[in-house]
């Protein structure tokens, strides 16, 4: 728990109200009580925010006339909200050590502040820095190396020559490192490609549960510092992510995609392989990026839901566009005949 006081200073903001009013939880503006932290963020929350019932909200310094409890004051509420969840965070903590049903390789360099649950599995030449968490039944191929105070949740498994820099989270059911899709038509049917790379993943990065990333098939796949990725998204073999971007759920990659810095990939998009998006880009849900896109914005492609009836008879006018734009190339054509004449 915080007194008021004790918030506004961990937190760099100003407040306004009991400085010993005591904050022991999170909540929303409708379900926080006395003791809860909440916050809104615009006019759109005026509502929720009079009938709250919170012991104090953050909120921009235009709804403090409005507020009627206790505040602190941000330009940026939900980013402090995020900041102040971190100081509520109740996930449970490992200590340092080896349980004894894990299996650790002589030849892996395990620091004595890293922990490592049941049945894991560390192979040789892996190395664990300070910090550093595995969950239960977590696997650590040949080579890899996770970076200071990185955690792994259970049963994610991390293949060969995988590198992940300080402070990164791999939630469960993870794969980093997997084969990625190489196959060569032959006499015979497919052969397979030799998947020669491996994976290079910066600091802060956290990477979402079910989600996959392909080792490279010559070279690494790449994800930069401060990449965010949600649950089961591919990432195919040697992608490249810049700095800072976020790819919601169900996204997929596929092979040699390069994406710059400080995109969002809404849920579900999809990308070809072999393009480039550059920095600064949001593409919106469900879209299909078949091309490379060279400059900033906002981009979308599919077709909106509508009724069903009404959705079938545009299907039919879509299948019927060629031919409506020939026959209306025509007329023009005809049109500038007839003009020619006059």
């Amino acid at each position: 728990m915080y007194s008021l006081a004790e918030l506004a200073d961990r937190l760099g903001l100003e407040f306004a109200g009991d400085p010993a009013r005591i904050v022991r939880a999170l909540a929303s503006l409708e379900a926080a009580g006395p003791q809860d932290l909440s916050f809104a963020l615009d006019g759109r929350y005026l509502a929720r925010l009079a009938a709250t019932r919170a012991g104090a909200v953050i909120l921009p310094a235009e709804l403090t006339a409005q507020c009627p409890c206790d505040h602190l004051v941000s330009a940026q509420p939900y980013l402090a909200f995020a900041r102040a969840s971190r100081l509520f965070a109740n996930a449970p903590g490992a200590a340092p050590g080896i349980h004894p049903t894990a299996c650790v390789d002589k030849a892996a360099s395990v620091h004595p502040d890293a922990a490592v649950a049941a049945h894991a599995v560390i192979e040789a030449g892996a190395v664990l820095e300070s910090g550093v968490v595995v969950g239960a039944g977590v696997y650590v191929g040949h080579g890899s190396r996770l970076g200071a105070g990185t955690r792994v949740y259970p049963n994610a498994v991390i293949y060969h020559d995988v590198w992940l820099g300080r402070d990164c989270v791999i939630h469960s059911q993870v794969v980093l490192g997997a084969d990625g899709f190489g196959f060569a038509a032959g006499p015979d049917g497919w052969e397979k490609i030799c998947q020669l790379g491996g994976v290079r993943i910066g600091e802060r990065v956290e990477i979402g549960a079910g989600t996959t990333v392909d080792r490279g098939t010559l070279g690494h796949t790449e994800i930069a510092d401060g990449v965010i990725i949600d649950n089961q998204v591919q990432v195919g073999h040697n992608c490249r992510i810049g700095k800072n971007t976020a790819i919601a759920g169900c996204a997929g990659l596929a092979g040699s995609t390069i994406i710059g810095a400080n995109c969002t990939l809404a849920g579900g998009v999809g990308v070809v392989g072999h393009v480039e998006i550059c920095d600064d880009v949001h593409v919106t849900g469900m879209t299909m990026v078949t091309r490379s896109i060279t400059r900033p914005g906002s981009y979308s492609s599919g077709t909106p839901m509508s009724g069903t009836r009404d959705w079938k008879r545009n299907a039919v006018r879509f299948s019927q566009l060629d031919s409506i734009q020939r026959r209306l190339a025509g007329l023009e054509r005809q049109q500038q005949k007839n003009s020619d004449k006059g």
